[in-house]
């Protein structure tokens, strides 16, 4: 009990970090859910990427300001999103080709802003975050993106299964794709945002990704990924705080490594497509 417990009763930095990861643990792996099943899982890791230079130039400004880096990265990230559609239509391009080349471009040129003021201190931070450092204002930052999150998911849940699992029924229905899209990508963005001031930009997606992917080897109804991915996020946040306390290891990659032990148990074992399973389903068949 001491071991699972005393860390949080003990410190308060500790109570902070497991309250700011848990309200990115109830919300991103959702918005993950939905963009492993419409194939564009990358899309959340460019968009990480994507609001490099945004939450650069907040700084540049303000400095270390939560406000102003948000809202540049707010900025950013959606310039890059509708940037590379209205790219891809214009030139008649693939989208993911823009998005890589957007991206890229917006990471080198979010790092080289961040390097003309700040110092290798803050260039980390921007990378890797600093989730036992959460103040006030990235807490109510990650609390009031997950409050937004969920009713708004909640809203759009059905147009966005639907074109998930059958686009064609959708378009007869009526359902305006664009308008669904385009505030499933707001959301996206606003949460690797919240996830940005514990997890950095290159791991920013770490929450959001990893237990929506192990969750389709536990579930194959859409409402069961959904509890599966929160509940893997939620367990994968509380670890990886532990680990990094007990083993003196970095919080952000901590609680990504514990995601990623998660996903590989999940696809050792779990009862959908697990390979345990698999194994077991063969000498039935054969016979």
């Amino acid at each position: 009990m001491e071991f699972l417990f005393g860390p949080f009763l003990e410190f308060g930095f500790m109570r902070r970090a497991l309250v700011g990861c848990l309200a990115l643990a109830v919300a991103a792996p959702l918005l993950g859910v939905f963009l492993m099943l419409r194939r564009t899982s990358l899309t959340a890791e460019v968009l990480a990427h994507g609001v490099t230079p945004g939450i650069a130039a907040g700084f540049l400004i303000a400095g270390l300001s939560v406000p102003a880096m948000s809202l540049g990265g707010l900025v950013a990230g959606l310039l890059v999103a509708v940037g590379a559609g209205a790219l891809s239509r214009a030139t008649g391009g693939r989208e993911d080709a823009a998005l890589t080349a957007l991206y890229l471009i917006a990471l080198a040129l979010g790092v080289t802003l961040v390097s003309l003021r700040g110092g290798a201190g803050d260039l980390t931070h921007l990378l890797f975050g600093q989730v036992l450092g959460v103040d006030d204002q990235a807490l109510l930052l990650m609390a009031g993106v997950a409050t937004l999150t969920l009713p708004a998911l909640a809203l759009a849940w059905r147009p966005l299964a639907l074109e998930c699992f059958d686009p064609g029924f959708a378009q007869a229905e009526g359902v305006r794709g664009g308008l669904w899209h385009g505030l499933f990508l707001v959301l996206v963005v606003l949460n690797v945002l919240a996830a940005f001031q514990a997890m950095g930009t290159l791991m920013a997606v770490g929450l959001m990704m990893l237990p929506a992917v192990a969750a389709r080897h536990w579930s194959r109804e859409l409402s069961g990924m959904a509890y599966a991915a929160v509940g893997l996020a939620v367990a994968a946040a509380g670890a990886g705080l532990l680990a990094s306390f007990h083993l003196d290891l970095p919080s952000g990659p901590a609680i990504v490594l514990a995601a990623g032990l998660f996903w590989a148990v999940s696809v050792v074992a779990g009862p959908v497509d697990g390979l345990w399973a698999r194994l077991a389903r063969r000498p039935h068949l054969a016979g």
